[in-house]
């Protein structure tokens, strides 16, 4: 069993940056496909950003390209999300996932393993 835990969230000004953390205490992560989705108040649970255990491929939310940059390194078994120039609307919880299968999700419905979350908040 897939058991996610996210850290590294906080409280940051606009134009600063946050690295947040994945981690996992169960299974090697290196066979999953992991993605980061972030929720606002509100609002729906959105697309970050995914990567490919299969082959290292990556895709981004169009709107978080430059800005954000996920990775991760399976001798810790962590997934990372680099977050650059934050802005007050990226203030969100932010949730790792994880799917089998080697294709790029982009969608939560594709992702069976879920982490509790971490709070991001950008002020102005």
């Amino acid at each position: 069993q897939v058991q996610l835990v996210e850290s590294g969230g906080g409280l940051v000004q606009a134009g600063g940056s946050l690295r947040l953390s994945c981690a996992s205490s169960g299974p090697s992560l290196s066979r999953y496909t992991m993605g980061w989705f972030r929720q606002a108040p509100g609002k729906e649970r959105d697309f970050v950003a995914a990567t490919s255990w299969f082959d290292d491929s990556t895709s981004y939310a169009d709107s978080l390209k430059g800005r954000f940059t996920i990775s991760r390194d399976n001798a810790r078994n962590t997934v990372y999300l680099q977050m650059k120039s934050l802005k007050p609307e990226d203030t969100a919880v932010y949730y790792c996932a994880a799917r089998t299968g080697t294709g790029l999700g982009t969608t939560s419905t594709q992702y069976a393993y879920w982490g509790q979350g971490t709070q991001v908040t950008v002020s102005s």
